[in-house]
């Protein structure tokens, strides 16, 4: 039991560390690709797409790595994922074309897909009812995000954008060899069954997996896209630099990806529902208030007295703190979707949550191109969370028609059996 329970600890902690890791480069391109998108002249657009490339290959990675930890287990494929993207990650200082970086980028992609290779291998090492805090525990690993937002634009005012590949690429060398040293295998996890992709693939009809990706596509997918946006919207809405701009931004990224363990132990306890449709309706909110532009008015003053010029607009301290619930909402709501998932896909949870972590992924990746593309198109900064408070109410409008308002219609159909 001793052994076990070690074992369990180590996994964890090696699963989780090495995620991080991949969370940090996975979104390095929204520091690096600042002073990038000033070399190159690159608009909003570009820059979106430049961002969400390596969100788009680690989310479409995460379908088929899933089902590979299910039928091989977590620690081979976690340990090959991290020494692939090595390389790609050391030739990003090398490129001097958009279309060199955008190929680099894809590579380093992959290191998204770990989370479903992780999340998988965590699981299935702790019991279910220890299951919701050890996948929030490993989840915690999108504060690598915050990670980067701390080194990436130091490193870039001191020895230029260059240098941060060079070290992350070292630092990714360094957990390759900690992740294999410091984990288990244990055959009992595999899923030994001859069942072929395609035959996997038929989860894709149940209804509740559509759902589960819709409610990820928010909490993750939105967590990636504005962490990747964030640096410089703070540059260009409220003129900080590029350093002040990255350790305020922080401020959303680190506590959502730390506060993911507390979602976990908070869905073991209240349930995925209760916790997810709390979050949902929170970011809400917040998103509402963040909407608001800055907005002046004219009007005619009383009497005669001439027109009267007014003005509002959201201070960086009231959307600050908006910033901050939405990425508390949004960090526990990742959790909780999570444990939908270990409650009802236990035997084929690898599949499952890379399909559910592919449709999150998707989100991060079209946000930021779409984010780029409504400042573009409008001139409106708060557009971008417009998008995000559209895409919130539709989750929670889809939660309520498939699960709150089924629920009440059981519990009134009881309540008459009973009467």
């Amino acid at each position: 039991m001793a052994t076990h329970r070690f074992k369990q600890n180590a996994v964890l902690i090696a699963n989780t560390f090495a995620f991080t890791m991949c969370f940090m480069v996975w979104t390095m391109f929204g520091e690096i690709g600042v002073p990038i998108a000033e070399e190159l002249g690159l608009n909003g657009t570009q820059f979106g797409i430049l961002t969400a490339v390596p969100i788009l290959t680690g989310a479409i990675a995460r379908l088929p790595f899933g089902s590979m930890t299910d039928r091989y287990g977590g620690r081979p494929v976690f340990f090959v994922v991290l020494l692939v993207i090595i390389p790609a990650i050391w030739l990003v200082q090398f490129a001097t074309a958009y279309w060199q970086l955008l190929m680099l980028g894809a590579f380093i992609g992959l290191s998204g897909g770990a989370f479903s290779v992780g999340i998988t291998y965590t699981a299935k090492w702790f019991e279910k009812d220890r299951q919701g805090l050890a996948m929030g525990i490993f989840g915690a690993g999108n504060a690598g995000a915050a990670v980067t937002k701390y080194i990436a634009p130091t490193v870039i005012v001191m020895l230029g954008w260059q240098a941060v590949p060079n070290i992350y690429a070292i630092i990714m060398l360094g957990t390759a060899a900690f992740f294999w040293f410091f984990t288990f295998t244990d055959p009992s996890h595999r899923n030994t069954k001859n069942i072929s992709f395609r035959d996997q693939l038929k989860v894709i009809n149940d209804p509740n997996v559509w759902k589960y990706c819709q409610y990820y596509s928010v909490v993750f997918g939105g967590y990636v896209g504005v962490s990747l946006w964030l640096t410089r919207y703070y540059m260009n809405e409220y003129g900080f630099g590029i350093q002040l701009a990255a350790v305020i931004a922080t401020i959303f990224v680190l506590p959502s990806g730390v506060i993911r363990a507390f979602g976990g132990w908070l869905s073991d306890r209240f349930g995925a529902h209760t916790v997810t449709w709390t979050c949902l309706w929170a970011s809400l909110i917040a998103l509402f208030i963040m909407s608001y532009p800055e907005t002046h008015y004219s009007v005619q003053g009383a009497g005669g007295a001439g027109r009267v010029e007014f003005g509002f607009g959201i201070p960086v301290w009231l959307f600050t703190a908006a910033l901050f619930v939405v990425g508390i909402a949004w960090g526990i709501g990742k959790a909780s979707v999570f444990k939908y998932l270990s409650n009802d896909y236990h035997e084929n949870l690898g599949l499952v949550s890379g399909i559910v972590g592919l449709a999150g992924g998707l989100g991060g990746f079209l946000l930021p191109i779409m984010f780029g593309a409504l400042v573009d198109l409008t001139g409106v900064a708060t557009t971008v969370w417009m998008l995000c408070f559209s895409v919130t109410l539709v989750s929670i409008i889809w939660m309520w028609w498939t699960e709150r308002r089924v629920k009440v219609l059981t519990e009134d159909r009881h309540k008459q059996a009973m009467s």
